[in-house]
C-alpha cells in the first residue's frame, strides 16, 4: 500500500574493515552500529534500510562478497517493487588524512594501491574492470551530490563534494558498485569519512542519520 508523496527509498549500507595505517576503522564502527542506532532515532519516512555490511579491505579478493551484496540488494528489489521504489547503495570508507566529510562524484577504473590490502594485493596501474578500457576511465554517482551536499551543509555538517575516491580499495568498490548500478537501475553513492580523533562518534553518526534522511527526502522520479 503505497502513500502519497516520494516513492520509498531502500538503503544498503557497508563499511570497512580495518587495514594497514588504520587500526580503528570509524567506518565499522558506524555500519556495525547503525540499524540499533537508527531505531532508537527513527528512520526518516519512506526509507528503509535494507543492510549494513562491514567488507574486508580488498580489491580483487573481496569481489565476491560485495557482488553477492549487490545481487541480493537487486533480488530483494525486484521481489518488492511496488513498494520499494529506489535503491541506493551506500558505501563507506575512511580517510586518515582529511578533517572532513567528503561526498564521492565518481570512480576510476584504475587500481594502484599504495599498500597491500588486507588480502595481500598490490596493484600498479590495473584496470579494475578490463572491458571498460583505459584506467582514466571514469564512472559517475547519478545520485544528486551536490544537492544532497548543500543540504548537508545548510545542517551545520563539515562536508564536500570530491571528485577523486583515490586508486585504493575504495576506489575499487565504488568503480564496481557503479557499475553494477548503472546496468541494474540503481544508484550508488560513496562517503569518506574522518577519523574519531578528527570527528567524534557521537557527530559521525548523526551525520549518517542526516544523509539518510536526505536520501528519502530527495525526489527520484525526476
Amino acid at each position: 500500500m503505497g502513500s502519497e508523496g516520494p516513492s520509498g527509498v531502500t538503503v544498503h549500507v557497508t563499511g570497512f574493515k580495518k587495514f594497514h595505517g588504520v587500526a580503528e576503522n570509524p567506518t565499522e564502527k558506524i555500519v556495525r552500529n547503525l540499524q540499533s542506532f537508527m531505531e532508537k532515532r527513527g528512520l526518516p519516512k519512506g526509507l528503509t534500510l535494507g543492510s549494513c555490511t562491514v567488507l574486508e579491505t580488498a580489491g580483487q579478493g573481496g569481489l565476491a562478497p560485495l557482488h553477492d551484496l549487490l545481487e541480493s540488494a537487486i533480488v530483494d528489489r525486484d521481489y518488492e517493487l511496488s513498494d520499494k521504489g529506489q535503491v541506493i547503495m551506500l558505501h563507506f570508507g575512511v580517510n586518515s588524512g582529511t578533517t572532513r566529510f567528503a561526498l564521492e562524484k565518481q570512480a576510476v577504473n584504475e587500481a594502484t594501491f599504495r599498500c597491500p590490502d588486507e588480502l595481500g594485493w598490490k596493484p600498479q596501474r590495473v584496470p579494475i574492470v578490463s572491458s571498460d578500457g583505459s584506467i582514466s576511465h571514469t564512472r559517475k554517482t547519478s545520485v544528486p551530490v551536490d544537492e544532497v551536499n548543500k543540504s548537508l551543509r545548510e545542517m551545520g555538517y563539515d562536508v564536500a563534494p570530491s571528485d577523486d575516491a583515490g586508486r585504493f580499495v575504495c576506489n575499487y568498490v565504488y568503480y564496481q558498485s557503479l557499475r553494477f548500478a548503472e546496468q541494474h537501475g540503481i544508484k550508488s553513492l560513496f562517503v569518506h569519512f574522518p577519523l574519531f580523533t578528527t570527528i567524534n562518534e557521537e557527530v559521525q553518526m548523526s551525520f549518517v542519520a542526516s544523509l539518510l534522511g536526505v536520501l528519502a527526502s530527495l525526489n527520484w522520479a525526476k
